[in-house]
């Protein structure tokens, strides 16, 4: 088999199926972070939820710490960060912390969106539901405060006839390395703007993404820190020995993505068995083969060849896969075996 041309990434949201609680589902990523890291991944990430009875990964940076603890060479961050929901010095001290403690090895990747539903949102932020729609109104001053924050400087800020200093930690040596998320053209309009990393969430929709890396590469406008624009793909993978089981495990994953679109209630994870149990009807059917086109299932000889295939597509010479394979009946709770398999052979 021979080697990828491009570099692998994961993004995790720490899924928690129906035969797990929530200490399980860390633990099956901790493990998931560890292959990862053997295998010569270059970051893993960590995304935003709340009040999701599918999704454990509510703290990204609690759930950093844990992960940059527990490997040795991954670089460990966030895929997002949704800077609304949270205060900037806030965002700038946790993750120039984990910066300190893994030097090297952090990644501040922030969203704008809310990553939850707007009960939650306004729980989030205070109970003012007016306080939320400001942070988002403000998301590009909070994105330079964040980045100017966490500098080795700092800031100092004029109160009354006094200056005073503000630092995010007192004595930083290096800063983590930021990156904006989006799923339309704002952020790749940002980024580009404040030159920094982009990353479009083909993940999700599958669509637009051309237009938005585009966008970002034609009106990037380089900074110190970062003279070229840089951006990867990401993408949801299932990858078995053969693409009929590929397909079986797809299933939970694609039933859920279904739930999310349709509106329909939201359940923790079925596992594959009982997911293939479910009365589907045509429009949910046709719904779930139209998402799962976009995302990389097969064996691993089809799978590898998809994954160059959108790299050149795209341009990128980083792909960041969403392992989203589901679980057997009878698979111990506290890990992920199929998702461990589809980071083994698409590494190779």
């Amino acid at each position: 088999m021979t080697a990828l041309s491009v570099d692998l990434s994961v993004l995790d949201l720490v899924p928690v199926r129906s035969d797990q609680a929530t200490g399980d589902a860390i633990a099956a990523s901790r493990d998931l972070a560890r292959v990862a890291d053997g295998l010569g991944y270059r970051r893993y990430w960590v995304a935003e939820h709340h009040n999701m009875p599918a999704v454990a990964a509510t703290n990204p940076p609690v759930l950093i710490a844990m992960l940059a603890a527990a490997t040795e060479r991954i670089r460990v961050g966030s895929g997002g960060m949704m800077l609304p929901n949270h205060a900037p010095l806030v965002v700038a001290e946790q993750f120039a912390l984990l910066e300190a403690a893994h030097p090297g090895r952090i990644d501040l990747g922030i969203g704008r969106a809310p990553g939850t539903d707007p009960l939650t949102r306004y729980v989030l932020r205070g109970g003012s539901a007016e306080s939320a729609d400001e942070a988002v109104a403000k998301f590009a001053d909070y994105v330079e405060d964040v980045r100017t924050l966490m500098t080795t400087e700092g800031v100092e800020l004029q109160v009354g006839p006094r200056r005073q200093p503000l630092r995010a930690t007192p004595s930083a040596r290096s800063t983590a390395e930021m990156w904006l998320l989006g799923s339309s053209d704002y952020s790749a309009r940002l980024a580009a703007e404040k030159g920094l990393p982009y990353v479009f969430a083909h993940h999700f929709s599958g669509e637009g993404t051309g237009v938005a890396l585009d966008l970002y590469r034609s009106s990037y406008r380089p900074s110190p820190e970062h003279p070229e624009p840089r951006t990867f793909l990401t993408v949801n993978a299932v990858v078995a020995e053969t693409e009929e089981e590929a397909l079986r495990r797809a299933l939970p994953n694609v039933q859920q993505m279904i739930a999310l679109r349709t509106g329909a209630p939201l359940h923790p994870q079925r596992l594959v068995e009982h997911a293939e149990a479910v009365e589907m009807t045509p429009d949910q059917r046709a719904l779930g083969q139209a998402m799962a086109t976009r995302w990389i299932v097969g064996s691993p000889d089809r799978a590898r060849a998809r994954l160059e295939e959108l790299a050149q597509e795209y341009g990128v010479d980083e792909v960041m896969v969403h392992p989203v394979a589901g679980a057997a009946v009878g698979t111990d709770a506290r890990t992920s075996p199929a998702r461990e398999e589809t980071l083994r052979l698409l590494a190779g």
